[in-house]
């Protein structure tokens, strides 16, 4: 996730056994032909911080494919509010202990687990088990390891399980990629890219490293997701630093983090994240006859780019990111295909990001590691 005004663990303990929570969607299994949701799926929110509030509900709103048929909340109140501006029944509305009741409700099909990073595999387990399609936001989980037992859980269920990469369905980020693979600039040679901003309080989960905090999880995946995407492949080795401005503030987390990726093809890449460090959202990509780019490039809205010929622009209108990408799963699931930002996404990213750790750690490149 990457709204900063979430700040949710701190009521782990207590909300599990407390809070009530609900489950939207009003299934396709129970709806008139004349409905006009006949066509969608139900889609529960888990977990209704500031990205769910400002993002994600919202944006339910305009879906063609998805609708919201409850919560899922460690608060009654807010389950209920929800429950008044959405309108789903009072079945839709579970807390975190009896989450797996979810089971015996056909309105919901999809769970999104909008949870702090050290949640998602439990969540995405306990969702495969009542056989309910999963959507998890980035980073998948807090390991490559985890990563896997999630794959694995969904595979076993029969159930798709997609990560929250918003930007591959933006139209700048899709123009990029496009200019890479047509070679419309020449052959790309390389990227600077980053995302950083300065985190205000000290009591928030992304500062906790039990909850799966720190900068790189939290932005740095961004920038990994850009040059992974952009270029077309796999980084081979990484070499990366740490640095620390404050260090009892992040004391337990990563709060600046550059590292470079090496790719078999001869590619490089430069990147950044930062948790105290504002105004750093870009990239830009080199080749061989010219340049592209974007800035701000990573955020919720307000992509721009630009290219280095006048002829060739880069500039679309502006999308809700969350309503293109919960409809583009929803229609996965409908055609009973894959989603192309699978479990396995997320795997690369982290197989990635631990490589980055390895070498923070050892001081030398360090090989990335095959899924």
């Amino acid at each position: 996730m990457n709204d900063n005004s979430i700040s949710r663990r701190p009521f782990l303990k207590t909300a599990i056994g407390a809070g009530l929570a609900a489950t939207l969607v009003q299934g396709r299994a129970q709806q008139d032909d004349d409905s006009p949701d006949k066509k969608k799926l139900g889609w529960a929110i888990v977990g209704l911080g500031g990205l769910s509030k400002g993002r994600i509900g919202p944006a339910l709103i305009k879906t063609k494919h998805a609708h919201m048929a409850g919560v899922v909340t460690g608060t009654a109140e807010k389950a209920k509010e929800w429950q008044k501006k959405y309108g789903f029944k009072d079945s839709g509305i579970y807390n975190y202990d009896n989450f797996d009741e979810v089971i015996k409700n056909p309105d919901i099909d999809v769970v999104y687990l909008v949870l702090p990073n050290s949640m998602h595999k439990e969540f995405t387990l306990r969702a495969a088990k009542a056989g309910k399609h999963v959507y998890v936001e980035k980073p998948m989980a807090t390991s490559p390891e985890e990563c896997r037992e999630m794959i694995d859980a969904c595979d076993k269920a029969g159930v798709k399980l997609g990560v929250a990469y918003r930007l591959q369905f933006e139209p700048h980020h899709k123009e990029m990629i496009r200019f890479a693979k047509d070679k419309t600039f020449g052959n790309v040679r390389h990227m600077d890219a980053g995302f950083c901003f300065r985190m205000g309080g000290s009591d928030g989960w992304r500062l906790k490293k039990a909850m799966g905090g720190g900068a790189l999880f939290d932005v740095g995946v961004y920038a990994i997701q850009g040059a992974r995407y952009v270029f077309g492949e796999e980084p081979v080795t990484v070499s990366a630093l740490e640095t620390k401005t404050d260090p009892k503030k992040f004391a337990e987390v990563d709060e600046t983090v550059t590292w470079t990726m090496q790719f078999a093809s001869g590619k490089t890449a430069n990147l950044i994240c930062s948790f105290n460090m504002g105004g750093y959202n870009q990239l830009t990509v080199f080749a061989d006859k010219g340049r592209f780019g974007m800035a701000p490039c990573f955020g919720t809205r307000g992509q721009k780019g630009w290219t280095s010929d006048p002829k060739t622009p880069l500039n679309f209108p502006q999308t809700d990111h969350f309503q293109v990408q919960m409809d583009i799963f929803s229609q996965a699931i409908m055609d009973g295909k894959d989603s192309t930002v699978s479990g396995l996404e997320g795997l690369k990213d982290h197989l990635v990001m631990e490589a980055i750790f390895k070498s923070i750690a050892s001081g030398k490149a360090e090989a990335v590691g095959k899924v």
